[in-house]
């Protein structure tokens, strides 16, 4: 009887204990992080053609560099030759064109005919070739300037560009009540990742949700999955969830993550703390690698990070999973 009433006691004392502790654990669930289509559309279009304006414009300036060499290049040369084509130029003058009939009056011998034609063959090619090297090295010079003209003008473009596109973001935050100034999260101690694949010209591939998402059952970018690997390699190893079904946003593409500020998973209280802690380097490691990773936007505790507006307030009402104070949100291009 007794070992009966103590094996109840047991079975009794495992259920408090485990009913503790499922009250004590967090919940893992995905952050309910507002779901606003039109904020989140919003966002995607103004960050992205942030992104891509500056992609193009540093593009265009590293051409223009490549093209200002050429042109020095080019006109130093011609410039060098400016001596001898001036001799040949001379020489033109005062001779005109050498008949055969008077090398032949000039010529002793028909050995000395032969000899006179052979110097004045050899003269003839070099001045050629001098002559055109001179005038392709102008012609080199002429276009490289022409093209250097062409890339100032794509700069200005990209520039209306960016610009319209900061003011789209401004725009969207504001209508949640953000968009000014923010302090931001910048570690200069923030270690380095390794840099995602990109196109020849700089750009970034495009890439749709097609590799397995180590997170849930679900899928993500190559490029979202390179991110979270090397925030993983940089001691950031709290709990993580990427690919969701939701209306709208980055999620269901596979090309956003969340990274709980807490080690376990997403509390419903705003960071403080060690996990507030975390969260700051990590929205600082996002953003100091930003362009190594293909980063869209990161949002951290009310503020929103994009390529060519910095941080700014992200002021949406809500719980700690809207306003982002209990998770670091990514999205990337």
């Amino acid at each position: 009887m007794a070992a009966v009433v103590l094996r109840r006691i047991s079975a009794v004392l495992a259920l408090l204990v485990a009913t503790v502790f499922l009250v004590s654990t967090p919940a893992l669930a995905d952050p309910d992080e507002g779901d606003s289509k039109t904020l989140a559309n919003a966002l995607e279009s103004a960050a992205k053609g942030q992104a891509v304006a500056i992609q193009k414009l540093n593009a265009s300036k590293k051409r223009q560099t490549e093209l200002q060499a050429t042109v020095k290049s080019a006109t130093a040369s011609a410039k060098s030759l400016e001596t001898q084509v001036g001799t040949i130029a001379n020489r033109s003058y005062r001779l005109g064109r050498t008949s055969t009939m008077t090398m032949l009056l000039n010529s002793g011998s028909p050995d000395s005919f032969l000899e006179r034609v052979q110097n004045l063959d050899m003269i003839l090619q070099l001045d050629g070739q001098i002559l055109a090297e001179y005038q392709n090295d102008l012609a080199t010079a002429q276009a490289a300037k022409a093209a250097v003209e062409k890339e100032i003008k794509e700069q200005e473009a990209q520039v209306k560009a960016l610009t319209k596109k900061k003011k789209e973001a401004e725009l969207a935050l504001g209508s949640v009540g953000g968009g000014g100034a923010a302090g931001g999260f910048v570690s200069v101690n923030s270690p380095l990742a390794k840099p995602a694949p990109r196109n020849a010209d700089g750009s970034w591939p495009s890439e749709s949700c097609t590799v397995n998402d180590p997170t849930t059952s679900g899928c993500i970018t190559p490029r979202t999955l390179h991110a979270y690997q090397e925030a993983r390699a940089a001691d950031f190893t709290h709990y993580t969830s990427c690919y969701s079904k939701r209306s709208s946003g980055e999620h269901p593409k596979g090309r956003a993550c969340d990274f709980s500020a807490n080690k376990s998973g997403f509390q419903n209280v705003a960071a403080s703390g060690s996990d507030k802690t975390y969260g700051n380097n990590l929205a600082a490691f996002f953003v100091k690698n930003a362009d190594r990773l293909g980063v869209m936007y990161v949002i951290w505790y009310r503020q929103i990070w994009m390529p060519g507006t910095g941080w700014k307030a992200y002021s949406a009402s809500g719980g700690p999973s809207v306003v982002h104070t209990n998770h670091v949100h990514l999205s990337m291009l």
